[in-house]
């Protein structure tokens, strides 16, 4: 029997460290998705504290923005905007666990008084941040199953391929992306700050930025596989603007899970995208009946250390 929902994807502009005014910003957004009958709403990675500032703060400047799940503030708003509006809702922030431990986590609420909670697998955000060590799949109120995975946590393919054998129908993927310096000659790239400062008298030297390898090309060489591989609805969330020293390019879109795109935006500015999903569409995808035919036994090597593994931040950076 197919099933439908209606999904949303936010890009935008964060104030970094001031939680009051980007939760301001996650509120108008819920509210134009409300109009719009949205009942899945993904708002980017560490939205709510800010993102690439945290990497030179002082511990406890970390932990003067981070805040306990669910129990924080940040959690309780997401939760009444959830359950006023009858909408799933995920937005990223700085989890403080019991133990003190920090995490790169992503909240999820819904309008059942419920909240998943996934913490990145693979942060290297500085080094006060800790990563999870577990898959966050959970169905929602609306009968979808959904699954979670952040930011870098996407480029590892067996990340996507565990999350949908673990039933997600949809994968919420935040970023903070798009505009990084890479090690990688044919991967990202910086992008001139004063592209985006000056982005009012000149929209099209930015967007072409946006829309080009730094971007939504270098985007489009990976993304699209996650979800066409796995048979999945990919939610793909961003930031977009100046975050500390490098211009994030927000390309927020949704893609089907033939890895095609539904919907997409290549503004310079906070933006909303919106695409109706149909159940009908993922037991016949490719990916879908491709994971029918695995040979499980065959994959013991998968789970053995080659010796070559290193923690995500010395990948990222290059550190020796």
């Amino acid at each position: 029997m197919s099933r439908k929902i209606r999904a949303a994807s936010v890009q935008f502009h964060h104030a970094p460290g001031d939680k009051r005014a980007n939760l301001e910003k996650v509120r108008g957004f819920v509210r134009k998705a409300a109009e719009q009958n949205v009942e899945l709403l993904a708002f980017p990675e560490m939205c709510v504290t800010g993102y690439w500032h945290v990497r030179n703060l002082a511990r406890e400047e970390v932990d003067a923005l981070a805040e306990p799940v669910p129990e924080g503030p940040a959690t309780a708003e997401l939760l009444s905007l959830s359950k006023e509006y009858g909408m799933t809702i995920g937005a990223g922030l700085i989890e403080r666990a019991g133990d003190g431990s920090l995490y790169n986590a992503y909240v999820v609420a819904m309008a059942d008084g419920r909240v998943e909670r996934h913490r990145k697998l693979h942060a290297f955000e500085g080094p006060h941040m800790r990563s999870g060590d577990s898959y966050t799949v959970f169905d929602t109120p609306h009968g979808w199953r959904v699954g979670v995975l952040v930011c870098y946590d996407n480029n590892i393919v067996e990340n996507a391929r565990i999350t949908a054998l673990m039933g997600a129908e949809v994968l919420l993927a935040p970023h903070q992306t798009g505009g990084c310096r890479s090690r990688s000659p044919r991967a990202m790239g910086a992008i001139d700050p004063l592209l985006w400062e000056r982005r009012l008298e000149d929209p099209a030297a930015v967007e072409a930025e946006f829309r080009g390898p730094k971007g939504r090309g270098w985007l489009m060489r990976w993304l699209p596989s996650r979800a066409h591989d796995n048979g999945m609805y990919l939610v793909f969330s961003n930031g977009v603007g100046a975050d500390d020293d490098e211009v994030r390019t927000g390309n927020a879109m949704i893609l089907d899970p033939y890895g095609e795109v539904l919907v997409e935006t290549g503004k310079a500015d906070d933006d909303m995208v919106v695409a109706e999903l149909d159940s009908e569409v993922i037991p016949t995808s490719s990916g879908r009946r491709w994971l029918t035919a695995r040979r499980p036994e065959l994959y013991e090597p998968l789970t053995k250390p080659t010796g070559k593994e290193r923690d995500t931040r010395s990948v990222r950076f290059g550190l020796d």
